[in-house]
């Protein structure tokens, strides 16, 4: 019987598995860098680096399974601890998700439908790649790149030099531009017997790279059976378990694939108030060998993402007043910096009506109304 999770990463996504783990009777043991690691309140804090064997070795010692919050663990430090002890997702997992063209390789041998890309690895690479793909086009880091960083999106000849100039130190993948109508995520969640939940098709409006909101459910069922269908292909192949998200894209009616996250995803943060069981909870259920919940939407749901700081008008009066409207605030208890996610806010109701008039209230209050077109992601693409 598992009794004990560890967990490489101790930021926010760590901290929430720890709060949907207590009640199952887990006790958690994090390993991270950060003196200031937000998931240590709920567990034991190793403070250490990704290279340190000693203290990836007492973790595997002293743990019944280990997990991961972000996909950046080196694969070599899930490697030392999987001879230990069982580590979910698989580390494989972690190699395929760790290189952009891996990721598209392995998507695209799987019939999963990509935008175009090529390798580049010189400036001749560039132009070779621009040429076939045409412009618009997006040149990326293969690997690191998170929250819109590590990109350069390439609109005419004369963007080719400064991106170059800009990213040309790192291996590159050039991907075609997609128009898309509507960023979208499908997150599951796969059991050591192989048993497969999925979550409802979420949209997603970004800010600035960053994910800024998300709605669910919010695309009709045979959208969702074709983004299941995706998903699954990827858990199978990889023998997955655990939780994974599948960013994609809507465009002409088709989902193309953009990137798989192998963890618990910024996009499902909706499901702790918004689902029968979260993604937070499903994850341990899953590595942990334990069931999987319903994971059906039992409201409508919409996840503001808090960045930077808390809004000034978040007092603890207007949070109470808030959250008697069906206003569930996560305060990650994180140092405020710029474009940090310190927190999140998830409003629901029981009709789409309720939902756009408590989510358009909320927006407006944070200021974002009109910034994020909030009519956007609240109408059907």
């Amino acid at each position: 019987m598992i009794k004990t999770v560890g967990i490489l990463g101790a930021g926010q996504l760590a901290r929430m598995l720890a709060q949907a783990g207590l009640p199952l009777g887990l006790k958690f043991i994090f390993l991270d860098p950060a003196v200031d690691a937000c998931a240590a309140e709920f567990g034991e804090h190793i403070c250490a680096g990704w290279d340190d064997e000693a203290a990836l070795t007492d973790l595997g010692q002293r743990s019944d399974v280990v997990t991961f919050d972000f996909e950046n663990v080196p694969e070599v430090s899930a490697s030392l601890i999987e001879s230990l002890c069982p580590v979910y997702p698989p580390p494989r997992a972690l190699y395929q998700s760790q290189d952009r063209l891996r990721e598209k390789t392995m998507m695209q041998e799987l019939g999963i439908p990509v935008a175009p890309f090529y390798p580049v690895a010189s400036r001749p690479d560039l132009i070779a790649a621009v040429e076939k793909i045409g412009l618009p086009c997006v040149l990326k880091t293969r690997r690191f790149g998170y929250d819109g960083k590590g990109q350069a999106v390439l609109r005419f000849q004369e963007d080719l030099e400064r991106a170059w100039q800009s990213l040309g130190d790192s291996e590159l993948i050039c991907e075609g531009f997609v128009p898309f109508q509507a960023e979208c995520s499908i997150i599951a969640a796969r059991g050591r017997d192989g048993e497969t939940v999925y979550w409802p098709l979420t949209r997603n409006l970004h800010r600035e790279g960053i994910l800024a909101v998300s709605m669910a459910p919010a695309f009709d069922q045979q959208l969702q059976a074709r983004a299941e269908v995706m998903i699954k292909s990827l858990l199978d192949h990889l023998d997955y378990t655990g939780v994974m998200a599948l960013e994609l894209f809507l465009m002409d009616g088709e989902l193309l694939a953009n990137e798989f996250a192998p963890r618990v995803h910024n996009s499902g943060h909706w499901s702790i108030d918004g689902a029968g069981t979260s993604q937070f909870e499903n994850h341990l259920r899953a590595i942990c060998g334990l069931p999987l919940g319903e994971t059906h939407s039992t409201s409508y749901a919409v996840m503001f993402n808090l960045l930077g700081e808390m809004p000034a008008f978040a007092t603890q009066q207007s949070v109470d007043q808030f959250l008697s409207q069906a206003m569930h605030w996560h305060d990650y208890h994180k140092t405020p910096r710029e474009g940090r996610k310190i927190g999140h806010v998830t409003v629901t109701a029981e009709s789409e009506t309720g939902l756009e008039a408590r989510a358009a209230q909320f927006a407006s209050e944070l200021g974002v109304a009109a910034e994020l077109n909030f009519e956007t992601i609240l109408s059907k693409p």
